[in-house]
């Protein structure tokens, strides 16, 4: 890697506690954190909604991406982490709404809870430039 190290905030609750940046960008390439739709209190602001709760943290994504120069477009990579597989095609169908001719590679997996059990969804991504 060559570039400068830049970090790219949300202001979620939990990046100064736990000490992670939303996104780190080193010259072509972005890393943005696991991404919930939590609000300033840390839980869902769309309880009970996989769906809603994928799109707002996909919104938080395409957020920090664009803070680091980045876009949607640039996404090679995706990790999406389910509380309840049950859950897993209406959020997978968000993904396709998003991503669907863009087709980063992806990954979708049942975890058994995430940091507040409001949260269904966490989602990661990777993006590189050109």
């Amino acid at each position: 890697m060559t570039g400068e190290r830049r970090r790219i905030s949300s202001g979620g609750p939990w990046e100064a506690l736990a000490g992670y940046s939303r996104a780190v960008v080193v010259g072509a390439d972005c890393w943005v954190a696991g991404t919930t739709d939590a609000g300033p209190d840390g839980r869902s602001r769309h309880p009970g909604d996989a769906a809603g709760q994928a799109r707002a943290a996909l919104a938080v994504i395409d957020q920090a991406l664009v803070a680091g120069g980045f876009g949607l477009a640039d996404v090679v990579r995706t990790r999406i982490y389910v509380s309840d597989m049950a859950q897993a095609d209406a959020v997978l169908a968000v993904h396709r709404e998003v991503f669907g001719d863009i087709r980063p590679a992806a990954t979708l997996v049942a975890v058994q809870a995430l940091i507040d059990p409001s949260l269904l969804v966490e989602i990661e991504a990777e993006a590189r430039r050109g």
